[in-house]
């Protein structure tokens, strides 16, 4: 959203914001100022950021609805009261509390609609098995259809959620354009060939959604093989995940604590191979996790247990591995080759970089969602476009 945001300012556009206060993992980790390192965004006063009282964002489902529904509700009462023009309103989901406040403001201000779909939400909550209840899940459904009925335009940042959204709604298929979230120019980092030592890393959400105990697994495999693996993990597992390896004296572990996003690449390109791993349910068959992206933007080559797109993009770009067994044992076989070969490895890191310049540069893929708003019909000519995210 931050990219989206800058390049179509960059591009003549108007734009509003209209947010939260960062929460996500942790609230407590934005009052450290390195992670307001962009002026861009900490100066401007079209960013508005809604405050919420609700500081019990990750402990339960029950408690993370009552955070979206005290969110929805005060966003409501802003874009009622908001006696602005916009051409457009640009939303996401999920949560999908978010896509129905966009909903409500494109009939507030006679606005097209752009829906982005970042995951297919209610599925995602029964993939992840914390919340089953059937009479819920059919309601927010119902919303899912109308969001996607309303919508002017859908943008997917993954090709697997195509299929999905045709079969829920008639018809939605003709509105669905493809806009990858990616890399800018700038992130491109030189990949490391440590000679004198090999790393590997995990980055990122530790959650419901992951799998981690293969990556317990996996750390004890790696001991035996003195390679050092790096987790820089947050989320719902991550405690437990540190007691784990403690337990279990796993002392080629490191734990680093959450940084910005450059200080991130950083860290991951002095690493030779990174990790991802995805639980084996239907839905996450669809997704395309960020860290793939973030791995290959550094020329660092996967191994990961995934599968559906993320495991098409990594083999049919020869990116790096992916488990057919979903097994430790595998991931680890894969290290090996890697940690044998490092011509293999520099084949790969140059793979992924080339497939990132090619597929999810910001700095082209823009381009495709201002196509979106430029082929509206009535959009007035001429006039310095308005639009809400």
């Amino acid at each position: 959203m931050k990219n989206i945001y800058l390049m179509l300012k960059k591009e003549g556009y108007e734009i509003d914001v209209l947010t939260t206060d960062p929460t996500y993992p942790n609230r407590n980790f934005y009052e450290d100022e390195s992670f307001w390192d962009d002026q861009q965004l900490n100066e401007t006063e079209d960013v508005t950021r809604v405050k919420i009282q609700n500081r019990k964002y990750s402990r339960s489902f029950m408690n993370r609805l009552l955070y979206y529904l005290e969110m929805a509700i005060k966003m409501i009462g802003i874009v009622l009261g908001r006696r602005e023009k916009y051409d457009y309103i640009y939303t996401t989901s999920p949560p999908i509390f978010v896509a129905v406040v966009g909903l409500i403001a494109k009939i507030r201000f006679k606005a097209k609609l752009i829906l982005e779909i970042r995951d297919l939400w209610p599925d995602s909550l029964k993939g992840v098995g914390v919340f089953n209840y059937p009479f819920i899940i059919r309601y927010f459904r119902r919303i899912e259809k109308l969001l996607y009925k309303r919508a002017d335009e859908i943008v997917v940042n993954s090709k697997g959620f195509i299929d999905h959204i045709k079969n829920e709604q008639t018809g939605a298929g003709e509105k669905i354009t493809y806009v990858p979230n990616g890399a800018r120019n700038y992130e491109f980092m030189k990949p490391l060939y440590n000679p004198s030592g090999f790393k590997a890393i995990y980055a990122g959400n530790l959650g419901l959604a992951q799998d981690n105990e293969i990556l317990l697994l996996l750390a004890e495999k790696l001991k035996s093989r003195n390679v050092e693996l790096t987790i820089m993990g947050y989320g719902y597992h991550s405690q437990h995940l540190k007691e784990e390896i403690k337990a279990r004296s796993l002392d080629n572990v490191t734990f680093v604590h959450p940084v910005t996003r450059a200080e991130c690449f950083e860290l991951i390109a002095e690493h030779q191979v990174g990790i991802v791993t995805l639980v084996d349910k239907e839905v996450f068959k669809t997704v395309l996790p960020g860290k793939i992206i973030d791995y290959m933007t550094c020329g660092v080559p996967i191994v990961g247990s995934v599968d559906g797109f993320a495991k098409d993009i990594i083999e049919a770009n020869e990116a790096g591995f992916v488990s057919e067994t979903k097994q430790a044992g595998e991931l680890v076989a894969y290290i090996d080759r890697l940690l044998e070969d490092p011509l293999l490895q520099k084949r790969l890191s140059k793979n992924a970089q080339q497939y990132v310049q090619r597929n999810f540069l910001w700095e082209e893929n823009i381009y495709s969602l201002i196509d979106i708003m430029e082929k509206q019909e009535e959009r007035v000519p001429n006039k310095l476009r308005k639009v809400e995210l």
